[in-house]
């Protein structure tokens, strides 16, 4: 039986969700329809977006449901840069660390391509976090927003996000937050960060892929991405009422008794990281070794291809991650580890284990168990470069 232990890449839907989504599937009724059908899937959905907005620290008006984290990501990034340039006053630059998401990166860069955008790269340090000072002396009347992380998807640093807001308040630029893989592990306040719009997505926290919001303060002006109805303040289109009502599912029992359940996972995360350098004393932990996400447990293996590693250890019946991008089946280093400062050889080393409220503490005694063999292995295959056959 393979043991599940990706989580920050998507996680299992909760029973609890799968019960209200199932049940809510055979609704018929367009929630723009304004018959009896209709607008009991309209109620069904407006409940949904009240549950969902409860968890964020948010009002339901300013909830647009979206198909998933990118999408919402993009609505912002593009939203949020359209919107700021509509008038008079150029604001070309956009504030942006090169350790975000690739949804915030192909973004920004599509937008450099195509519309002009200046992007000012913010520098990151060795532990992933963003140069505050760096942003403090960049904000400018030119600048058309600041786009961040809640916490670094890979690397599991949390960001300074409250500084960040306060700081770019001061110029009048809004602030977007990439709250993706944050959601369910920290606490997210979006009335008290005080920033204009804030990404997530219900498929990190138990509930169904196809399904996200995006999060638009109700000062905040954002020009919609999609056209044809005007459905929702900032995107238009039929919305998925079902697809609402399991992702408000997920996100009330993940937030429920939050401050709890990260403590119970941050004490579990804690012992992998200790077994780690226990079993493999020249892995490197990576990322803030404390003010981190719960269940994130990052590390690189000097001399290991992180891929030799992750099929090695899968084989071995354990489902993890590199946290890098693989394009055309050539391996490739994390832009993340790269942005914070390592050498390539190093940054191919990485290794991603991230838990979830499903994981046991037998679980991860089994994967620390199985790590030295998978890293010995992987150190006699080499890098892929010279060597593809991991040493079969």
């Amino acid at each position: 039986m393979t043991i599940y232990l990706d989580h920050a890449a998507t996680t299992p839907m909760r029973a609890s969700v799968v019960e209200a989504f199932a049940a809510a599937l055979p609704l018929v009724g367009n929630p723009s329809s304004i018959h009896s059908q209709g607008q009991a899937a309209k109620r069904m959905l407006e409940e949904a977006r009240e549950t969902v907005a409860t968890s964020l620290g948010a009002d339901s008006v300013e909830v647009t449901f979206v198909s998933g984290g990118t999408e919402a990501i993009n609505l912002a990034i593009k939203g949020l840069y359209w919107a700021r340039n509509s008038g008079a006053v150029s604001r070309p630059r956009i504030l942006v660390a090169r350790s975000e998401h690739h949804a915030t990166i192909d973004a920004v860069e599509w937008m450099r391509d195509h519309d002009g955008a200046v992007l000012d790269w913010i520098p990151v340090d060795v532990f992933g976090r963003i140069d505050v000072d760096y942003i403090r002396a960049a904000l400018a009347d030119d600048v058309a927003l600041v786009t961040m992380l809640w916490a670094n998807n890979e690397v599991g640093t949390l960001q300074p996000v409250s500084e960040v807001a306060a700081l770019a308040a001061t110029h009048g630029v809004p602030v977007h937050v990439d709250a993706v893989s944050a959601f369910g592990y920290v606490p997210l306040d979006f009335h008290g960060a005080r920033v204009a719009a804030l990404s997530v997505s219900a498929h990190k926290i138990g509930g169904p892929v196809g399904v996200g919001a995006l999060v638009i303060a109700r000062s905040a002006s954002v020009t919609p991405l999609i056209h044809g109805g005007s459905q929702q303040r900032a995107r238009s289109g039929t919305l998925d009422a079902p697809g609402a009502v399991a992702f408000a599912a997920a996100a009330r029992e993940a937030t429920q008794g939050l401050s709890v359940r990260a403590g119970q996972l941050a004490l579990l995360r804690d012992s992998v990281i200790a077994g780690v350098r226990s079993a493999v004393p020249d892995a490197v932990l990576r990322g803030d070794p404390a003010n981190r996400l719960p269940g994130n447990i990052h590390f690189t293996f000097p001399g290991c291809e992180g891929d030799s590693l992750l099929f090695l250890l899968d084989v071995a019946g354990f489902s993890v991650s590199t946290g890098s991008a693989c394009q055309a089946g050539v391996p490739e280093a994390s832009h993340v580890l790269l942005a914070m400062g390592l050498d390539e050889p190093t940054a191919r080393g990485a290794l991603r284990i991230s838990l979830g409220d499903t994981t046991t503490a037998a679980e991860v005694a089994q994967f620390v168990g199985a790590l030295p063999k998978a890293v010995e292995r992987a150190m006699a295959a080499g890098y892929s470069s010279r060597d593809t056959t991991l040493g079969h």
